[in-house]
């Protein structure tokens, strides 16, 4: 025996096999043409675009592999030069900062009121 939940009492009550499995509310429906493209240009398909592949960019993979490969000792979030120390060691800076005042705060919030 099929189940399907009432619309009117929410609860399970006896269907029949087709009315079981199609969702209330919801009705297969085809359309009859396709829809209308989102984006003005078409698209390519894989045939069309050829042999050749065209990136939007250089690929910084090769280069990034020499800079992150390189046995130089420094770990690998500062081995791209100034810039990631500078972004390290602000980080780490807020970090201490923001864990310092959070210290102050709660010593602050565990102090009795003073009534007067």
């Amino acid at each position: 025996m099929y189940y399907k939940v009432s619309g009117v009492t929410g609860k399970l009550t006896g269907a029949s096999a087709a009315s079981a499995y199609s969702p209330q509310g919801l009705k297969p429906v085809v359309p009859s043409q396709s829809p209308p493209m989102i984006f003005a240009l078409p698209t390519k398909v894989v045939s069309e675009a050829g042999p050749a592949v065209h990136y939007m960019g250089i690929n910084k993979v090769p280069d990034l592999q020499k800079i992150f490969q390189k046995a130089d000792g420094a770990p690998v979030h500062l081995k791209r030069g100034v810039m990631d120390k500078m972004l390290y060691r602000t980080t780490m800076g807020l970090t201490i900062g923001g864990t310092l005042y959070c210290l102050m705060a709660l010593y602050i919030a565990a102090q009795p009121r003073k009534t007067q």
